[in-house]
């Protein structure tokens, strides 16, 4: 029997893998709690994690065709599933913090120069309209690319 879609199981760790971990639940059977569903930050080694035999709580994603797919980070409390995020400054020229302006304000002679155009605020558009035009630039920019590519293929063009 192929556990309920949503459901919050109790298991335990069999195995260890670069792409996750496979847990063994409580009423038979086992699923994959794959690497990033198990914990709310990177996740760049599983054993820093989890160990074999360890008891987790898991909910189950989808049980199809024999797999089940587990989720540890997402069975826990709503307060635990949001981690902090401690802010990180941006690296200076030697890797340390950047200085910050003291005006907060670009001088005049750098203003414009390759800076993006400014987005209108989120609320203004509808998303539609926004992939709208992501697709269109980018259409665009990709036919420049081609073009400019074209003559360095080796193709002559008749």
């Amino acid at each position: 029997m192929e556990p309920q879609v949503g459901s919050i199981l109790e298991g335990k760790v069999t195995s260890i893998m670069k792409f996750g971990a496979f847990v063994a639940l409580e009423g038979g059977g086992s699923g994959l709690v794959h690497i990033s569903e198990i914990a709310n930050t990177f996740v760049e080694d599983v054993h820093d994690h989890l160990q074999t035999g360890q008891a987790v709580k898991v909910l189950v994603l989808s049980a199809e065709n024999g797999r089940v797919n587990l989720s540890i980070k997402k069975a826990l409390p709503q307060q635990e599933r949001r981690a902090p995020r401690s802010p990180r400054p941006a690296p200076g020229p030697q890797g340390g913090p950047r200085p910050a302006a003291a005006s907060g304000s670009v001088p005049p002679q750098f203003q414009g120069r390759g800076r993006p155009e400014p987005l209108p605020p989120s609320g203004d558009q509808a998303f539609e309209d926004k992939l709208k035009r992501f697709l269109s630039s980018s259409e665009g920019k990709m036919a420049d690319l081609n073009r400019s590519m074209d003559g360095k293929r080796g193709r002559r063009r008749r």
